[in-house]
């Protein structure tokens, strides 16, 4: 995130705080951030100098800043990645983090011109693989040993902790072939050397999802955690069920990471109405997912909110969830003193329809819809993503939709 200049304090106006903790004042109230991006003053109908940028937010929430768990943002170091700018504040996210599109390297470039330029705070998980996902599934980043340097993974770690905050590793059949789950395996005593939290992507067996589970502690994070995809959904097997259910309440974060291919609404249903809830809510954007079929973090929340998922759990599994991955604190998110760190939204009804990854439709009749994402003393604009029209794309071996 780039140093900010002292600039015109800011008035929040007529925003309901929610999801900031115990003391999260009831009913409508304004803020004052002043020209450091510090809060300044709380209250109902504040009385200030005109001297401020004042926004109205017309009764809409306010809670902490929107944290995604789960993007691609190596824009130009790799084929998938999108710009931060395309699913941070203008789409009410204030802190994204990147799941392993850079490796020991190239992180350094990642560092230099995307995560010190942005306005947005990023964070990043890296990948196991030392080239991260330069050519994505072209060219995969764990085909064997060769492809990990355990030294050098040390070595960036220690140049870039304030950045790098896990392991990542993909762990599907595209990615590693026969491999399995070693892969998994040196990546979990890698992050036990570091002490820091592995993410691991389940998808096509092997790796089963049942040894991924198996070798995971409190702390890491499986994402994807509700794909439909054979022999790695947690609804098609009873057993995988009971094992997930069980780690999840010892500390194993599921996280969805819907994605172009790992998100179903008839999982994310049976397992939510069975009380198996995510831990975390993120999108995994990336250049092939965005215009279809995840869209942006608002919409991604708003189909967990259709499938049965409470509105209070949606939001605290985008802020104080998340957050706890990356050790970002939310003690006091909204006390004088503290730094601006906000999104503004609504929650809005709807008839639109949506697609998981599986090309299943629903009809959303509630949208949460982003207004403003507050960072520091700057209310930015911000709005869901309205996809452009799908193009028929042709490949040597066949045809996708882009």
């Amino acid at each position: 995130m780039t140093g900010e200049k002292a600039g015109k304090p800011l008035l929040l106006t007529n925003v309901k705080p929610m999801a900031f903790g115990a003391g999260t004042p009831a009913g409508a109230i304004d803020i004052l951030v002043d020209g450091e991006g510090k809060i300044a003053q709380i209250g109902p109908q504040l009385s200030v100098a005109d001297d401020v940028t004042r926004v109205d937010g017309k009764g809409a929430f306010i809670s902490p800043g929107w944290v995604d768990l789960h993007v691609h943002i190596w824009h130009g170091g790799t084929d998938i990645s999108i710009r931060p700018s395309e699913c941070g504040a203008e789409r009410g996210v204030t802190t994204l983090v990147d799941a392993g599109s850079a490796g020991e390297a190239n992180f350094h470039g990642f560092r230099e011109y995307i995560i010190e330029p942005s306005r947005e705070r990023i964070k990043a998980f890296l990948n196991l693989g030392s080239i991260g996902l330069v050519a994505c599934n072209r060219v995969t980043e764990l085909r064997d040993i060769r492809d990990i340097d355990l030294d050098r993974i040390l070595e960036c770690y220690a140049e870039n902790s304030e950045h790098i905050v896990g392991l990542k590793v993909r762990a599907s059949h595209v990615i590693t072939g026969s491999w399995g789950v070693t892969p998994v395996k040196l990546g979990k005593k890698i992050a036990k050397i570091l002490k820091v939290p592995m993410m691991v992507h389940v998808g096509e067996p092997p790796a089963l999802y049942d040894e991924v589970l198996e070798i995971l502690g409190p702390g890491d994070v499986v994402t994807h955690c509700f794909n439909g995809k054979a022999g790695s959904s947690i609804m098609e097997d009873e057993d995988l069920y009971n094992l997930a259910e069980r780690c999840a309440g010892e500390g194993i974060r599921l996280d969805i990471g819907h994605g172009g291919a790992s998100f179903s609404f008839k999982v994310a249903e049976a397992a939510i109405n069975r009380g198996l809830l995510p831990f975390s809510i993120s999108t995994d954007l990336h250049g092939h997912s965005m215009n279809f079929p995840v869209w942006d973090l608002a919409t991604t929340m708003s189909k967990l909110l259709s499938v049965g998922m409470p509105f209070d759990k949606v939001v605290e599994a985008v802020t104080h969830a998340p957050a706890s991955v990356i050790k970002l604190s939310m003690d006091d998110r909204l006390a004088v003193g503290q730094r601006a760190d906000f999104t503004v939204f609504d929650l809005i009804d709807s008839d639109i329809e949506a697609t998981d990854s599986n090309g299943d439709v629903a009809v959303l009749k509630k949208l949460f819809d982003p207004r403003y994402a507050v960072i520091g003393s700057e209310a930015i604009t911000a709005s869901r993503y309205i996809p452009r029209a799908r193009k028929l794309v042709r490949h040597s071996h066949g045809y996708s939709y882009r």
